[in-house]
């Protein structure tokens, strides 16, 4: 299998062959997920949900994020591993920015970074890619914004927002970004989107005609314990599969049928004799 690179995703997009993208954040999840081909990993700043137990990910350091990047990163043979750029790592400055997009790809071991982005840091994208690191934007609902918008709410669905996702669009393409994610748009402004850009649209809740799509593993595979958000699929129910198997170890330990004859390891029967000596008490000499 070929590695996946920015060329080879823009080529897709022309392609027309659709892109699929996972969040990983550990090193054999992305090593599982690479050998059955995904072409995108994104060491998601979702982690503060799925891995850290935050109810949102404003709390997620550029540490958890260069830690988790760098277990991806490992475990990643052949997927291109795009790094999310955590709240206020790069709000701040443009310096800022690409000092810490650098910290991702030099610590983090990540191919590209992942802005939360649109015309307000577009001078981000392009200041970061100017330093030779991959863009990925991420425009619509924007997790890191969830205060500013008053929760987790749909974007574009008037005309005020719908114009700035068509603003925020074609202003991270004009940066330099090689994609966009579009997150809680509304189809039909997803697919009128991914047809202005020349650059690929991967969608979260953004209908069937954007070039590729991208789902919280935790969500796709059952394993967070929650209702999944409407625009996701449960693919395989893992989770009820791992609550069955911890299940069945405590019984099994319980019981006392494991660990069996077959778990034990073993050693020569004279040699135990030997020990079983030498652990038998000591007997002190009698005083005279």
């Amino acid at each position: 299998m070929k590695r996946n690179t920015v060329v080879t995703i823009g080529r897709q997009k022309s392609e027309g062959s659709k892109i699929a993208m996972l969040t990983a954040y550990d090193f054999s999840t992305a090593k599982l997920m690479d050998e059955a081909g995904v072409e995108i990993l994104l060491v998601g700043d979702s982690l503060g949900n799925t891995m850290l137990g935050f109810s949102d990910t404003l709390p997620v350091t550029m540490e958890d994020m260069i830690r988790a990047s760098a277990a991806v990163s490992r475990g990643a043979d052949n997927a291109f591993v795009v790094a999310d750029m955590p709240f206020m790592s790069y709000q701040t400055s443009v310096y800022d920015a690409v000092v810490n997009a650098g910290r991702l790809v030099k610590e983090g071991g990540a191919e590209a970074v992942k802005l939360e982005s649109g015309v307000n840091f577009a001078k981000h994208i392009r200041a970061i890619t100017e330093a030779s690191i991959p863009v990925m934007a991420h425009i619509g609902l924007t997790p890191q914004s969830v205060n500013a918008f008053g929760g987790f709410v749909v974007q574009g669905k008037d005309e005020e927002t719908g114009r700035r996702i068509i603003d925020d669009a074609l202003a991270v393409e004009e940066a330099g970004a090689f994609a966009v994610v579009l997150e809680c748009v509304p189809s039909v402004l997803a697919t009128l989107v991914t047809e202005m850009l020349s650059i690929p649209t991967i969608g979260i809740g953004a209908g069937p005609g954007t070039d590729g799509q991208v789902l919280v593993y935790h969500d796709m595979l059952g394993l967070y314990g929650r209702k999944s958000p409407k625009f996701s699929r449960c693919f395989a129910d893992v989770g009820a599969l791992m609550k069955r198997g911890v299940f069945d170890y405590i019984a099994a330990t319980k019981t006392g049928s494991f660990p069996a004859k077959d778990h034990e390891f073993i050693i020569n029967d004279d040699l135990m004799e030997k020990l079983k000596r030498y652990a038998e008490p000591k007997t002190e000499p009698a005083d005279e």
